[in-house]
């Protein structure tokens, strides 16, 4: 027999069921236990159901034991899909049903494939779940061309993770009429790490290192200094070109610097997967 778990309709609950989709839209299947065709219908309707996170309702009238329910419907055959939208029905489909032709009928009214991927990558950076948020973003963003609710989640999980140079290049390309009170934190949060990474120490290395270039101690402490603030890529370039010269260099400790930043941005980011390939060139 077949199990429901959708919300099962009958004259109690009908009128409920028809308000709520003034906020969501609801598919109402109309079927009959004595009838397989119509048993799979709602199996199909409810995979796709829970595919669409709470973004539409399926409610199942069992035209056998709700007669007269159905008869307020003008049900004539079986298996009937309807959808309704604002208490209002909207679309339909009578007859035996695939799952293409049921997608095809809710797709005009529903949001896309690709909206639903967007509005749960949204719920993970709502839940600073950044790594995980990420990739799926930067997918989207591919689709979507130039949207700037994708572009400043995307900057939200850099500046997270630490990927100022990335964000601050994002940023810029929102247009001026989208730098809402997000755009705005971000942009503070990068001044910030700006301030935080431009220490009198560091400047003063700079320095010494501008006037000598040859001096290696000088450009290994300021990669340190440089990883400590989180300029991981400034700190890469001055550890890759030590390396160049020395794989030992300090001991192994330069390689170990640069292992620990590389493992710190992670797989997935663009400027660890450079300077990975470089130092395993190196390696072997």
């Amino acid at each position: 027999m077949y199990e429901k778990l959708a919300i099962e309709l009958s004259e109690q609950n009908l009128q409920q069921v028809i308000e709520q989709s003034m906020q969501t839209p609801v598919v109402i299947s109309f079927w009959a236990p004595s009838m397989p065709e119509t048993v799979e219908v709602n199996n199909i309707l409810e995979q796709i159901t829970a595919q669409y996170q709470g973004l539409l309702v399926l409610a199942t009238l069992n035209c056998e034991s709700q007669q007269a329910v159905a008869a307020q419907f003008g049900v004539r055959g079986l298996p009937t899909v309807a959808l309704f939208k604002n208490g209002q029905p909207v679309d339909g489909a009578g007859g035996p049903q695939t799952e293409e032709s049921l997608r095809a009928m809710l797709s005009k009214h529903l949001p896309s494939q690709e909206e639903l991927q967007l509005k749960q990558a949204l719920a993970l950076v709502d839940s600073q779940q950044y790594t995980q948020a990420l990739p799926v973003l930067r997918e989207l963003a591919t689709q979507f061309g130039q949207n700037s609710i994708i572009s400043l989640a995307i900057a939200e999980c850099l500046v997270e993770m630490s990927q100022y140079d990335e964000a601050e290049t994002l940023l810029a390309t929102v247009p001026m009429q989208d730098q809402d009170a997000k755009y705005k934190g971000l942009m503070a949060k990068l001044e910030l790490h700006k301030q935080a990474s431009d220490s009198p120490e560091i400047r003063l290395l700079e320095e010494k290192l501008a006037a000598d270039p040859a001096n290696t101690d000088v450009a290994f402490e300021l990669a340190v200094q440089y990883s400590q603030v989180e300029r991981a890529e400034e700190a890469l370039e001055l550890l890759i070109t030590l390396l160049r010269k020395d794989m030992n260099f300090a001991d192994g400790n330069a390689k170990k610097t640069m292992m620990d930043i590389l493992t710190a941005l992670g797989q997935g980011n663009p400027i660890a997967g450079n300077y990975r390939r470089q130092l395993y060139s190196l390696l072997y």
